[in-house]
């Protein structure tokens, strides 16, 4: 099994280890990995994520979703029931002309759930809607990323024929693979009112400096902003965090002392570099 990549990571205000409990008591091959008063480490059928006690900063929008596949449909009909309680239904779960089953709920910490009924096992994948002024923009996006990531590739891109003149040839459903792992892309051409922020981003988990100096630079090039901490947002909008592994790894070293000199050397920097980290923590 390929080493995970990209992680999701998701904002909570304080809520993150409440959040991953409740989420691996759903799904089945789910477990909580690590927890800390900052960061909880969860695998959802094993997808590796990252939830955070980050404040009230952000809050999870309709722009990234989990998309869940599953050709079990009491699977579906539990998976439905427990993200329903206390959330909000965007589309009831029902038949409809792209799925015999399909529903789309945000739970009641605000993260939004696509279910489909599919042909193949569990699978929980990352999605990206592209509306509003980000509208057509997602095979550009796609494009992107499957150059920027090694072992990447379009699996599939179905776009808007003529009878929706509004939106004509743009990407109506798209699966794409970064680094192994499976996403999806969409567009809607109505109006929405949301976009992509901050609450849910992708860590990019590097193994050394040339690699994050690889992605921070890419992604800035291409139309990129840079923020603090290692966080950055690309042209679309969407947050990715350039990580280097030996960060986690001293912010998880047992001395109090040396993960505080750690994370005030961290909160100085834009781009992470690991040298300087090391410094502090060898202070």
């Amino acid at each position: 099994m390929n080493e995970q990549k990209l992680t999701p990571f998701l904002w909570y205000d304080t809520q993150a280890n409440e959040a991953a409990t409740f989420y691996t008591s759903v799904f089945t091959n789910s477990k909580i990995q690590s927890s800390n008063p900052l960061v909880t480490t969860f695998h959802l059928n094993n997808l590796k994520c990252n939830a955070l006690n980050g404040g009230p900063l952000f809050t999870f929008t309709n722009a990234i979703s989990f998309f869940i596949k599953s050709n079990d449909t009491d699977e579906i009909d539990t998976i439905w029931n427990a993200l329903k309680e206390k959330g909000t239904i965007v589309m009831d779960l029902g038949e409809y002309p792209w799925s015999k089953k399909y529903g789309w709920v945000n739970d009641k910490y605000g993260l939004s759930w696509q279910i489909f009924i599919d042909g193949d096992p569990l699978q929980i994948v990352p999605t990206l809607l592209f509306v509003d002024k980000k509208f057509g923009l997602a095979e550009e996006a796609i494009t992107f990323y499957t150059s920027l990531f090694l072992n990447s590739e379009i699996n599939f891109i179905s776009k808007f024929d003529a009878h929706n003149p509004n939106a004509a040839g743009k990407v109506e459903f798209a699966e794409f693979t970064l680094a192994y792992q499976k996403f999806i892309a969409m567009e809607s051409p109505m109006e929405h009112h949301f976009d992509f922020n901050e609450a849910f981003s992708f860590v990019v988990n590097c193994t050394n400096q040339e690699e994050v100096d690889y992605y921070w630079n890419a992604f800035l090039q291409n139309g990129g902003q840079e923020s603090q901490c290692g966080w950055l947002k690309d042209k679309f909008g969407i947050s990715w965090q350039i990580i280097p592994e030996m960060l986690p790894q001293l912010m998880n070293d047992k001395n109090p002392e040396k993960v505080a000199q750690v994370t005030q050397a961290m909160l100085q920097m834009k781009k992470i570099d690991c040298e300087k980290l090391q410094q502090a923590y060898n202070k």
